[in-house]
């Protein structure tokens, strides 16, 4: 299923991508729009890690730069079952995090600076095996093509505007055309990302919470982060808001235009649910996830800490 879905989302998007290229140049520019999808698919099959990251100034930590964290990455890892992912910090106040790669072999987790500060450490436990589960179930390759294409769309509809605009309806989509593009093709392909997004993040919520023990963890970071996410902007976000699925909650403010691209669930939603999660995980233990059992208790035994590191 999530082999379909992936190339059912994917061919929606080219298609997408196509028919501006046809308003655009006909024949010709829906082929011209083909060939330049395929190849940043190929290309981003093989880069998306670094070309994401070094959008966001991310650089990598390891064991002797920042001990706490690489060691509370690993020990999930081990505790998911996954290869020790790639570690990276970015330098922005607003507390978030993603997790990119083509496959679990090839991941790269990235935290925010405000995360180590702002939240204590089972927070953190809690957000970083959402990230985990996101690796676990394929996701991050599909995140970062999406975006990628959807802001490829965003942009040859801005060029549309530009170009189409000086054309005649009978060659070009005219300026009427060209307007109506520019607005509805990027809603479109954000309306293609939401498809996808909301049933991923509820079921990285999900693995992520049976994976650190505690659901609460998660829980009570998604609010923290949301909260803050309204206050603290994250300005490279900002600048490519077609990216902004990949984070666990949405880093945009809310001003101007961010709301077209508001695709993550309620996170009220999302927190209603892992409080569900908790009460049959109290009742009934870790329950099975894929025929794996994850333990009830976190990876620092039953103890809740305080602060950030306690």
């Amino acid at each position: 299923m999530n082999y379909f879905r992936t190339a059912l989302l994917l061919a929606g998007l080219t298609a997408l991508f196509m028919g501006v290229g046809f308003l655009i140049g006909g024949k010709g520019g829906a082929l011209i729009a083909l060939v330049v999808a395929a190849g940043m698919n190929l290309f981003t099959y093989w880069n998306s890690d670094r070309m994401v990251l070094s959008m966001y100034g991310a650089h990598e930590v390891d064991r002797n730069s920042a001990p706490d964290l690489y060691n509370l990455v690993a020990e999930l890892a081990a505790r998911a079952q996954l290869p020790m992912p790639r570690v990276f910090l970015m330098d922005e106040a607003q507390p978030n995090a993603f997790a990119t790669g083509r496959n679990p072999d090839n991941a790269a987790v990235a935290v925010t600076v405000g995360l180590m500060q702002q939240l204590s450490r089972e927070e953190l436990a809690g957000v970083i095996a959402h990230e985990l589960a996101h690796v676990k179930n394929h996701d991050t390759l599909l995140m970062t093509i999406t975006a990628t294409i959807a802001g490829a769309i965003g942009m040859i509809a801005q060029f549309g505007m530009f170009f189409g605009g000086h054309r005649d309806n009978n060659n070009g989509p005219g300026l009427i055309g060209s307007i109506a593009m520019m607005i509805l093709a990027p809603i479109a392909a954000m309306l293609v990302q939401m498809a996808i997004s909301r049933t991923r993040e509820y079921a990285a919520d999900n693995l992520g919470a049976r994976i650190c023990g505690n659901p609460m963890w998660l829980a009570s970071a998604l609010g923290r982060i949301e909260n803050a996410a309204h206050q603290v902007p994250n300005y490279e976000a900002e600048r490519n808001p077609a990216t902004a699925h990949m984070f666990i909650i949405n880093p945009l403010t809310g001003q101007g235009m961010d709301n077209l691209f508001a695709t993550h669930p309620s996170t009220a939603n999302r927190v209603a649910a892992l409080q569900q999660l908790a009460a049959e995980m109290g009742g009934q233990g870790s329950l099975p996830t894929g025929g794996r059992n994850y333990p009830s208790r976190g990876p620092w035994g039953g103890g809740v800490r305080r602060g950030p590191w306690g």
